[in-house]
């Protein structure tokens, strides 16, 4: 490649970046406050930015399972939930609420109204992006909380901790899998594949594209280029110059995806529990196909609508159930890099789950 061409690819990422930035700050406008306590964040502390829809089930847990790990204020969006979730999110002394009627599909699947608080409020932070069906596990995760994590991270010049989403499912059709809030997901939901993920490089970003796992498996096989991405980067240390690309997937600059393990540089790496698969999937896959929300181009994601409609049981014999972060390590999901867990952080009084 010549450097002509690097120096005009850097330049329209340049670009690209600045758009979004101002996308966001346009965006503004569509959040309304319902409970703003960000006057409560102090420096250092860990922040967790989310946009949400009638996720009342998943938030007891989700919650609980982010504090124990360390974020001390919750910022959410609240796009039109009917099912309580605003309610339930109000009284929360740890976070702070926005309400949206606009469209997701056109805040860039809300990445415009996060973009627009990590500006206002995650400079300087250790800022973690997630769905609300998504719980972070990480090495020494159930020893060492983000404190302490990010405080290595820190020490090594390091700005974002990369991840693999990991579909979660049942043994037996999805409706059956029975759940009640604030029980752990994976006494539900156990059950990932673990064998079938590919890694891509993608050197216009620096970064490495992931696909597999259940939905490859059993929505994409056919068709494995439409299968979902599963990398991430969830957790950055954010400035006000970056801007999310495609979810969390990869950022701007395309320096911040550097955090998969290189040749001579042992990074640390973690995964992402994806419970998308509880048993109201039948029923919100239903009301999604309708809503058109989803997918840049959501008549093609039609097929994998009806899929789950059908009540689907996607247990295979070669599942793996799911028993901890050491499970995930020895098959090549997640890696403690040079990280050896260091002792939890004494200044904070939290008990690990």
């Amino acid at each position: 490649m010549s450097a002509l061409w690097r120096a005009w690819r850097a330049y329209r990422l340049r670009w690209k970046r600045r758009y979004l930035l101002s996308r966001a700050v346009r965006k503004r406008h569509q959040l309304k406050p319902l409970q703003d306590r960000t006057a409560q964040i102090e420096p250092g502390q860990i922040l967790l930015f989310c946009t949400l829809r009638n996720e009342a089930l998943r938030l007891p847990y989700f919650l609980d399972h982010h504090r124990a790990l360390g974020v001390d204020h919750f910022l959410f969006v609240d796009n039109d939930s009917t099912d309580g979730t605003a309610d339930l999110l109000v009284g929360q002394p740890d976070v702070s609420l926005w309400h949206s009627g606009d469209s997701y599909k056109a805040s860039r699947f809300g990445m415009d109204w996060l973009g627009w608080l990590q500006l206002r409020h995650g400079h300087g932070h250790w800022c973690l992006t997630m769905d609300a069906d998504e719980i972070l596990v990480y090495p020494f995760h159930d020893s060492t909380g983000l404190r302490g994590l990010t405080a290595w991270l820190d020490s090594r010049g390091w700005r974002g901790f990369r991840t693999l989403m990991i579909d979660l499912y049942p043994r037996g059709p999805l409706r059956d899998a029975a759940y009640r809030p604030g029980q752990d997901p994976t006494e539900t939901i156990p059950w990932f594949d673990a064998d079938n993920f590919t890694f891509h490089p993608r050197p216009e970003l620096q970064t490495l594209l992931a696909r597999g796992g259940v939905r490859a498996r059993y929505f994409f096989s056919s068709a494995p280029e439409r299968a979902p991405t599963m990398n991430k980067t969830p957790l950055v240390k954010w400035d006000r110059r970056f801007s999310y690309l495609d979810s969390t997937h990869s950022l701007l600059p395309p320096r911040m995806n550097r955090t998969y393990p290189e040749p001579g540089i042992a990074r640390p790496t973690g995964a992402l529990l994806h419970t998308k698969f509880l048993n109201t999937i039948v029923a919100k896959s239903a009301e999604e196909k309708q809503r058109k929300e989803h997918f840049a181009n959501s008549a093609l994601y039609d097929d994998y609508y009806d899929g789950l409609i059908a009540n689907p049981d996607l247990w295979v014999p070669t599942a793996q159930r799911y028993v901890g972060w050491q499970q995930l390590e020895t098959l090549g999901l997640l890696s403690r890099g040079d990280w050896s867990g260091p002792e939890r952080d004494v200044d904070s009084a939290r008990q690990l789950r």
